[in-house]
C-alpha cells in the first residue's frame, strides 16, 4: 500500500510541511470573546469547576434516583464543566455503555448544565473501547504490526464520527508512548512500536483522520506526557519513573509528542510519572511545573490544552491529598483534572489557593478561557444535545467494521514456524486450550466455538487461571493423544494487575504441555513479548490484541484461511529483533 511502512529498516520520518492550527487549537490561542466572556461571567467556585471531568458509566438512570441527583448536584452546584465515560467493572468484567442510554443520559445531563459540558472518553481503540454496538478496532500495536498509516488516519476519521454520534467531544487518544520496556504492565499493546519514528507517524496520521471531517470534528489529545513506554510500574498503583537523560528522551520518548504538536494535536495528557532528567524532585510530571510548563509549553511550544491523566491512580493519590493534588496540577500548568477523586474538595482546594495567593485569579482564567474556547469551537454553544434518531446510523458502519478486519488480518504475525507447524496440517488430531482471563470473562469463548466449528471432534478447552492444579494436570495428560498442542493466551495490559504475562496456575500448565514433546503452537493474543518466557514453542503468532477481529484473524491464520504477513513492531528479548515476520501463504 502506498501509505505502509517500510519492513526492511526503520520507516524514516516524511517531511511535512508546516500547518496551520487546527480550528480548536486556534481559538484555544486566540480566546474568542464569547469564550472570555463566559469566564469572566463566571465566580471563583464556577471557574474552578470548569477545570474538572468528572467520570460517569453511561448508564440508564432514574431521575429521580440518588445516583442521578448526585450527578446534578456536581453539574449545577459545583459547576463541572465536563464529563468522561469509564467503563463500569462488576466480578472483574468490564461493562460498556450502551449507545442510547449513554446519549438520554448525557442530554439531561446537558439540559441541567448552565455552560455546555465537554465530555471525553478514552477512546484508543475506537468508541468500542467504552461502549457498546461501535465498531471494534484492534489494538494501536495491531496498526503498528500491519504499517498501514492511511488505516490509522481512517481510525482517527471512524473514531471522530462514532465520538461525536454519541455525544464524546474529546478523545483521550491515540497514545503516543514508545513501549521500549518488554516489562511495561501497562502500556504493552495501547503503544503502535518501540520505534519513535513509528510512534511519531501514526500518531499523525490519527489526528489527522481525526481532525479530517470539520462537522464530526474532536479534540484529540496524545498521552502519557512526558513517556510511559520505559516504565515498570503501572501508575494506577504507584509512581512510575523514567530513568533516561535528556539526550535519549529528546530522540525517544518526545519524539512522538513534537510530530503531534506539529500536527495540531488539541491537547497532551501528562502521566504520573518520576522524571529526574527534568525534574530533580521525586514528584509526578502531573505536578511538575518544570515538565508541564518549561518542557511542553516554552520547550516544546504547545499552546493547547493540557489533561491530567486520572487524578485518582494511586500514582499521585500516595503522594497528595486530593485537594493538594489538584492545586499543585494547576500550579504546574494543567488546564483540566482528570477524574478528581473528591470534586467538591478539588473546588474548594482551588478556591481557597486564590484567596490565599498561592494561585492567581489570572491563572484560574487562563485555563477557563481555553477550555471555554475548545466548547465553543466544537459547536457546543450553538447544539450540545446528542441527535439521537441519527445514532444508528452514525455507528458499527459495515466499511468500518471491514477496515477493522483488514488491519487485524494484516497484523498477525508469525514469529517462530519450525518443521512448518502452521497452519495446521491435521486440525482434528490437535488439542486446543484457551487460556481465558478469568471466570467471568468471556475472553476466548469464541475461539473454542471457532475451532469446533472446524475441527468438531478435536478435543478443545477454556480454561480459567484459577482452576485447581488436579485439572490442569488433567488436560495435560488428555494432551498426550494429541500429534499437535495450541495454546490461544490472552494477556493485556489492566489497570492494577502489575504484570503481562500469563496469571495465576498458567505458566506451570504450559511447562507441563511443553514437557510433553508435543509440538506446541502458541498464539498471543494481545502481549507480543509471550514468546520470551516459553522460547521451546515450535510455532508463534501474534495477534496484538483481544478485539473480536484480531481474534478471528489468529483462527483465520492458524488454519491457513489468510496469509500471514505482519512485522514485529517491538523487539522480543532473545527471540525476535524489531521487523520480524514470517511469510506464511494460505493454505486453502
Amino acid at each position: 500500500m502506498l501509505a505502509s511502512l517500510a519492513w526492511a529498516a526503520p520507516p524514516k520520518a516524511a517531511k511535512q510541511k508546516a500547518k496551520a492550527p487546527p480550528r480548536a487549537a486556534a481559538a484555544a490561542q486566540t480566546a474568542p470573546a464569547q469564550a472570555q466572556r463566559w469566564a469572566k461571567s463566571l465566580g471563583l467556585r464556577a471557574q474552578a469547576g470548569q477545570l474538572l471531568m468528572v467520570h460517569f458509566y453511561g448508564e440508564a438512570m432514574n431521575p429521580r434516583s440518588r445516583a442521578f441527583r448526585e450527578f446534578v448536584t456536581l453539574i449545577r452546584g459545583q459547576e463541572v464543566g465536563g464529563l468522561i465515560i469509564l467503563n463500569r467493572v462488576r466480578s472483574g468484567v468490564a461493562r460498556k455503555a450502551e449507545p442510547m442510554a449513554m446519549a438520554a443520559f448525557l442530554n439531561r445531563m446537558q439540559r441541567a448544565s448552565k455552560l455546555p459540558l465537554i465530555v471525553g472518553g478514552d477512546f484508543e481503540r475506537g468508541a468500542s473501547m467504552r461502549i457498546a454496538a461501535t465498531t471494534q478496532f484492534p489494538h494501536a500495536m495491531a496498526f503498528g504490526a500491519a504499517g498501514d498509516l492511511e488505516a490509522t488516519r481512517l481510525l482517527g476519521r471512524v473514531t471522530a464520527r462514532e465520538a461525536r454520534a454519541l455525544g464524546v467531544h474529546w478523545v483521550f487518544a491515540p497514545d503516543a508512548d514508545v513501549n521500549n520496556n518488554p516489562d511495561n504492565p501497562i502500556i504493552n499493546i495501547r503503544s503502535f512500536s518501540e520505534d519513535p519514528r513509528v510512534v511519531a507517524s501514526h500518531v499523525t496520521a490519527f489526528i489527522e483522520g481525526a481532525h479530517s471531517d470539520k462537522s464530526k470534528r474532536v479534540l484529540v489529545t496524545v498521552k502519557h506526557f512526558p513517556g510511559h513506554g520505559d516504565t515498570a510500574t503501572d501508575t494506577h498503583v504507584g509512581l512510575a519513573k523514567i530513568t533516561a537523560g535528556k539526550e535519549r528522551m529528546n530522540a525517544v520518548e518526545l519524539a512522538p509528542f513534537r510530530a503531534a504538536i506539529q500536527a495540531g494535536v488539541d491537547g497532551v495528557m501528562t502521566g504520573h510519572l518520576a522524571v529526574p532528567a527534568y525534574e530533580p524532585e521525586d514528584i509526578p510530571a502531573t505536578v511538575s511545573k518544570r515538565v508541564l510548563t518549561d518542557l511542553l509549553r516554552d520547550e516544546l511550544k504547545f499552546k493547547g490544552l493540557i489533561v491530567t491523566d486520572a487524578m485518582d491512580m494511586q500514582g499521585l493519590t500516595k503522594l497528595y491529598s486530593p485537594g493538594e493534588a489538584a492545586v499543585r496540577a494547576i500550579e504546574a500548568g494543567a488546564d483540566l483534572l482528570l477524574v478528581p477523586p473528591d470534586p467538591k474538595t478539588a473546588i474548594d482546594a482551588i478556591a481557597a489557593a486564590v484567596k490565599s495567593g498561592r494561585l492567581t485569579r489570572k491563572r484560574i482564567e487562563e485555563s477557563v478561557t481555553r477550555i471555554l474556547a475548545a466548547k465553543i469551537q466544537l459547536g457546543l454553544n450553538r447544539q450540545r444535545l446528542v441527535d439521537i434518531a441519527k445514532i444508528d446510523e452514525l455507528l458499527d458502519d459495515p466499511d468500518d467494521e471491514a477496515l477493522a478486519d483488514r488491519v487485524a488480518s494484516e497484523a498477525v504475525t508469525a514469529v517462530k514456524n519450525e518443521n512448518s507447524a502452521l497452519p495446521l496440517a491435521n486440525p482434528e488430531n490437535a488439542c486446543y486450550f484457551a487460556l481465558g482471563s478469568g471466570r467471568f470473562s468471556v475472553l476466548g469463548r469464541d475461539f473454542i466455538d471457532e475451532v469446533r466449528k472446524r475441527a468438531p471432534h478435536a478435543k478443545t478447552a477454556l480454561l480459567d487461571p484459577n482452576l485447581p492444579e488436579s485439572e490442569f494436570e488433567s488436560h495435560a495428560s488428555a494432551a498426550a493423544s494429541c500429534s499437535t498442542l495450541v495454546v490461544a493466551a490472552y494477556v493485556v495490559s489492566a489497570a492494577y494487575a502489575g504484570q503481562v504475562g500469563l496469571p495465576g496456575n498458567y505458566p506451570g500448565f504450559m511447562q507441563r504441555l511443553m514437557a510433553a514433546q508435543k509440538p506446541l503452537v502458541l498464539i498471543s493474543f494481545g502481549n507480543p513479548y509471550l514468546l520470551k518466557a516459553y522460547p521451546g514453542v515450535a510455532a508463534y503468532l501474534t495477534t496484538y490484541s483481544t478485539a473480536t477481529p484480531s481474534e478471528m484473524a489468529g483462527i483465520k491464520a492458524l488454519f491457513g484461511e489468510i496469509p500471514v504477513r505482519g512485522h514485529l513492531p517491538v523487539t522480543i528479548p532473545g527471540a525476535a529483533p524489531f521487523g520480524s515476520g514470517l511469510s506464511i501463504p494460505a493454505a486453502r
